[in-house]
C-alpha cells in the first residue's frame, strides 16, 4: 500500500499534464456561446462619452448589428480597432461594451484613436460581459434585428474572420427579413 502512495503523485501530476497539453490545442474562437439564439440580456447602463446618457438593450433591437467587447488595456483591442473603423464606415451599425477599464482612458482612447461605435456603453463592473458570457476581450457579437444573439466571436476581429463567418451570417440574416 505504501508504494501504490508513493506513485499517486506520479499519476496525479501525468493526469494533469495530459489536460494541459490537450488545453493547448483548443481553438477560444470556437467555444460555443450558451446565450446563441438567445435575446441580448437586461442592462441598463450609462455612455462612455455621456455620463448622463443611459441606455438599454431595448435601444439596440430592430437593426442587425455587431456589440464589440473591448478595453484599453487589451492588446488585441488595438490590433482590431482599425478593422472595426473600416466595417462602421460601411454602415453596419457597432455598438461597444467598454469591459472593466476607467472611464477616463476610455474617452481618451475613442478620442485619440476614432470611434468606430454608434455608442459604447460603460461596464465598469463586468456584469454586462459576465451575462454575455464574455471570456476576455476582444470578443463580437452578432445580434440580429430582433435582438437574438446569432453569434459570439472570441478574439481578434479581421478580414478572414469577417470574410468566412461574419459577412455571410450577416447577409443571411438580412436576406431573410
Amino acid at each position: 500500500m505504501k508504494r501504490v502512495l508513493l506513485f499517486l503523485p506520479l499519476v496525479l501530476f501525468l493526469a494533469m499534464g495530459f489536460f494541459l497539453y490537450r488545453g493547448l490545442y483548443l481553438n477560444p474562437q470556437e467555444m460555443p456561446s450558451a446565450l446563441e439564439g438567445k435575446p441580448v440580456p437586461s442592462f441598463k447602463l450609462l455612455t462612455v462619452k455621456d455620463q448622463n446618457r443611459v441606455v438599454t438593450n431595448a435601444d439596440l433591437k430592430g437593426q442587425v448589428y455587431l456589440l464589440n467587447v473591448w478595453g484599453t488595456w487589451c492588446a488585441g483591442c488595438k490590433i482590431e480597432h482599425p478593422y472595426l473603423l473600416d466595417i462602421a464606415k460601411s454602415g453596419l451599425p457597432i455598438y461597444g461594451i467598454n469591459f472593466k477599464d476607467e472611464l477616463n482612458a476610455a474617452q481618451q482612447w475613442l478620442e485619440d484613436y476614432e470611434d468606430p461605435y454608434q455608442f459604447t456603453v460603460y461596464d465598469s463592473d463586468g456584469r454586462l460581459a459576465l451575462d454575455l458570457g464574455v471570456y476576455g476581450a476582444p470578443e463580437t457579437f452578432v445580434v440580429d434585428d430582433k435582438g437574438i444573439i446569432r453569434l459570439r466571436f472570441a478574439g481578434i476581429l479581421d478580414p478572414t474572420a469577417w470574410n468566412t463567418k461574419i459577412k455571410p451570417l450577416i447577409e443571411s440574416i438580412k436576406a431573410g427579413e
